[in-house]
């Protein structure tokens, strides 16, 4: 069990500006600073992590530049996942040119944020997605519950692509929802080219209130869903602290996951991210 490596798959850095950085908002003022590779690894040393997957927050190559120097600098930042405009229509080379970075290993599009909803759907878009596979790249689907049909059909269009959904498409476990949410996460689970992020649930509770069986409805839907084999941990890292410190977050699917085999526990904690991301 000791050599598969411990991976948070899902974490950010930035230098914060509050102009481009405006989703922070004023009830988010604990995470209104910097939080570089220095501020994380001795947390994740303490909580017995090897490494990490850091993940856009700004949709801009200058954001790909500023993590892939973070990586180059930092060990223990295993992979980065960037961003491209996938709609453009030279994307292509643009993927060719980051083959010359190891550390980048897939993009992400912030789809949640996105006036139209199916926006996924778009004929330029999916000619962007249809090019990711070819260069080895993986995809991060970033969405809410409403957008879980067209992510269905997406992944459906791209057989040989690998897709992840992160933070389990947000579903509403602050008001104790269910509903669509659950037969649509069935519904992308059962493509096997699509993986999931056991994610920054506790932003999507009462970031004051919650407590552990507030989560446990979303980790038996998602569990037996997707199966231990394309569940991945990611702790959304600092976006987390607004509603729980690191080691609160973490207590709860280590004891949600505690009853499982050690080899499931191994997998689901940085066997299946290094599998996915090819780490």
């Amino acid at each position: 069990m000791n050599s598969i490596p411990k991976i948070d798959a899902h974490q950010h850095f930035w230098q914060f500006d509050p102009v481009r950085d405006n989703w922070i908002t004023e009830e988010m003022k604990v995470i209104q600073r910097d939080f570089l590779p220095a501020d994380l690894q001795p947390v994740l040393e303490a909580n017995g992590f090897d490494g990490c997957v850091t993940v856009q927050s700004d949709q801009s190559l200058a954001e790909n530049e500023f993590q892939l120097e973070n990586a180059e600098a930092n060990a223990f930042i295993k992979g980065v996942v960037g961003w491209v405009d996938l709609r453009d229509e030279r994307v292509e080379e643009t993927l060719m040119g980051y083959k010359a970075y190891p550390k980048l290993k897939g993009f992400r599009h912030v789809l949640q944020g996105e006036a139209d909803r199916a926006l996924m759907l778009q004929p330029a878009f999916k000619r962007g997605i249809s090019l990711l596979a070819k260069y080895d790249y993986t995809y991060d689907i970033l969405i809410f519950p409403d957008q879980l049909k067209y992510a269905c059909e997406l992944a459906a269009a791209f057989p040989e692509q690998k897709f992840i959904l992160d933070h389990i498409a947000k579903p509403g476990i602050k008001a104790g929802t269910i509903g669509d949410w659950e037969k649509d996460i069935r519904e992308l689970a059962s493509l096997q080219n699509v993986w999931c992020k056991v994610s920054g649930m506790v932003t999507e509770a009462d970031w004051r209130n919650w407590q552990p069986a507030h989560f446990k409805p979303y980790l038996d839907i998602v569990t037996d869903a997707f199966g231990m084999k394309r569940l991945v941990y990611g702790s959304d890292w600092p976006v987390c602290l607004v509603a729980a410190s690191y080691e609160r977050m973490l207590a709860i699917v280590k004891e949600y996951y505690s009853v499982f085999a050690e080899e499931e526990q191994a997998a689901f904690f940085g066997g299946n991210a290094v599998s996915f991301y090819n780490l």
